[in-house]
């Protein structure tokens, strides 16, 4: 009784955070086709003014990668009215800070300012979208911080191809197969008028949505937004190519050498529908009950129970087109990876012929719902969230109304969704494996 009653008000204050948490917001479209999303929260000393392009690693040619993530760099190298080197100056000088992230699906850029400078923040995001000075200039400096970047974060870290790896060997025709940050090769052969064709393609008004989040008077906001937004034409309308996997009905075998490490890791990687879908939330739910933590099935089972391995985890990448749901397992000592996969298949059955118990199914679901909350905690969440729920999703409101998907998920779903596509014959297994060469030496 006392367990029962301690889970029931865990799961109602969950709840009324949520409730708490509602997001309200204004939206709208210009004449050139910039869709406008309005946060205001006069409780926050802040403003937030950012803008999400729907391009990345999948509006690429084949030929020519890695033009999404360079242009996340080359756009802050200057503009008309911003001299070079000047933009990351003026946002310091008036107490802000700024960034941007690109994805497989999207691009994505921010300003954070005292809420008395919103007229900045617009102007300064008008600027990239109408003004950027595209030049060899800019494209040589960011060539050479991108190959940097790909250095410290991907090929001299361990592991750091673990992702690539995966995405190569488990799509065949979709663009998701390669890397986000790209060639390197073909960053060096493409020519000016390559970048300056991309960005005239995809960085328009009608292919972005800005969001003003935070402290402000929603008029004068809005006065703003007409007068540094209206005058940028809009761009010819893009028509997204769509890209059919053919299912897989058979394991894929594969190996990969990092000369970064010792420990050698078994990989078994699914793949999964759209994020758009409610089996990628279940299937959200299911790898938090599978590694969500210390407690979670497989990290007690294998790390501590059995002491099979060093780490186990599982986790699910949704995107916009397809996902990945990806198992991994560092082998401890001699114990060999086959042994663990075993493990990890054992479990994954135990899913898909047992019904979870109503505990498990309230504890995931109580996971769940706190990540939902603390995302749209901060004001830079509420904004990326507003962004990527009308860009990606299609859906604004998903910002309140996607933890209902979740609150009404069942344990025969849960077992459903991992019996469809948690199946050996569906997966790619691969040997993440110490360089021979450098065993050698």
């Amino acid at each position: 009784m006392k367990n029962a009653l301690m889970t029931l008000s865990a799961s109602l204050m969950l709840g009324g955070i949520a409730t708490a948490q509602k997001v309200t917001f204004e939206e709208y479209t210009l004449d050139n086709g910039l869709h406008v999303i309005l946060h205001n929260d006069p409780t926050a000393p802040t403003i937030i003014t950012s803008v999400m392009y729907h391009v990345g690693t999948k509006d690429e040619d084949p030929e020519k990668t890695g033009f999404a993530h360079f242009f996340e760099h080359l756009l802050f190298e200057g503009t008309e009215n911003i001299q070079r080197g000047e933009w990351f100056k003026i946002v310091s000088g008036n107490g802000g800070i700024n960034n941007a992230n690109t994805s497989d699906d999207r691009t994505y850029y921010f300003e954070i300012f005292p809420s008395n400078n919103l007229e900045l923040g617009l102007w300064m995001e008008a600027e990239r979208m109408m003004h950027p000075i595209i030049n060899q200039i800019g494209v040589d400096t960011q060539n050479e911080v991108i190959k940097e970047e790909k250095k410290n974060v991907i090929d001299n870290v361990p592991y750091g191809n673990f992702i690539s790896q995966v995405k190569k060997n488990l799509f065949f025709t979709h663009p998701y197969r390669w890397e986000t940050i790209g060639s390197t090769e073909h960053l060096d052969a493409a020519k000016l008028q390559d970048f300056q064709a991309f960005h005239k393609k995809f960085y328009i008004p009608n292919n972005a949505v800005l969001v003003v989040a935070g402290n402000f008077e929603t008029n004068q906001a809005k006065k703003w937004i007409r007068q540094y937004f209206d005058p940028i034409k809009k761009g010819t309308p893009i028509v997204k190519s769509t890209f059919l996997e053919v299912p897989i009905n058979e394991t894929v075998h594969a190996t990969y050498e990092d000369t970064n490490i010792q420990i050698p890791a078994i990989v078994a990687a699914y793949r999964t529908p759209s994020m758009k879908t409610r089996d990628a939330r279940i299937l959200e739910m299911i790898s938090s009950l599978l590694s969500g933590g210390k407690s979670s099935k497989l990290y007690k089972k294998i790390v501590d129970d059995k002491k099979m391995a060093l780490q186990v985890g599982a986790f699910d990448l949704s995107q916009e087109d397809y996902g990945m749901y990806i198992l991994y397992a560092l082998p401890l000592g001699e114990i060999s990876p086959e042994s663990i996969l075993k493990e990890i298949d054992d479990e994954i059955i135990t899913l898909q012929t047992n019904l979870i118990s109503e505990n498990d199914l309230q504890k995931i679901q109580n996971k769940i719902e706190n990540e939902f909350v603390n995302k749209n905690a901060s004001l830079e969440g509420v904004a990326t969230s507003l962004a990527t729920y009308y860009l990606l999703f299609g859906n604004t409101q998903l910002i309140n109304t996607d933890i209902e998907t979740y609150r009404t998920i069942t344990r025969e779903e849960i077992r459903d969704v991992a019996k469809k596509y948690l199946n050996p014959n569906q997966r790619l297994l691969l040997n993440y494996i110490p360089s021979k060469d450098k065993a050698q030496n």
